[in-house]
């Protein structure tokens, strides 16, 4: 039974390990073609002046979402187009009320915007799923 008490309190200990050391700095931007939002009224300028938007719903601590940050950067270089496609991030730790309002509950999420309106998601950071995703819609006139 001491033994049982042993392992639990160890987990613990590593679980709080973890949360304390977790690497929560900012992830770098490897893009100048990302659009970083700050305020909801962002994302809305710029869902209004591109016909379509990718938007990136991540945080600074998920190691999922720092891994999938320089694909999302390089599809930003490779495909954005003025006023046609349009790539975004959103902190959900810091623009939680943009978040909320589009339903994130789970780092990273990637919305797809046609006319403004959320048509498609990618829940995770399936980088065959999102390069394709992404290659369809600049593909679309």
């Amino acid at each position: 039974m001491e033994t049982i008490y042993i392992v639990f309190g160890l987990l613990a200990l590593f679980m709080i390990a973890q949360s304390v050391f977790a690497d929560r700095s900012p992830i770098p931007e490897t893009s100048g073609k990302v659009f970083k939002i700050a305020e909801s009224s962002e994302l809305d300028a710029v869902l209004a002046s591109h016909t379509r938007v990718v938007v990136d719903f991540y945080a600074d601590w998920c190691p999922p979402c720092r891994a999938i940050a320089p694909v999302f950067s390089g599809l930003a270089d490779t495909h954005a187009a003025s006023g046609k496609l349009a790539f975004a991030k959103v902190n959900t730790d810091h623009v939680k009320d943009v978040a909320q309002k589009y339903g994130i509950t789970a780092m990273p999420t990637f919305v797809f915007f046609e006319g403004g309106e959320a048509k498609d998601r990618i829940r995770g950071a399936n980088r065959g799923k999102l390069e394709s995703s992404v290659k369809a819609l600049a593909a679309q006139e």
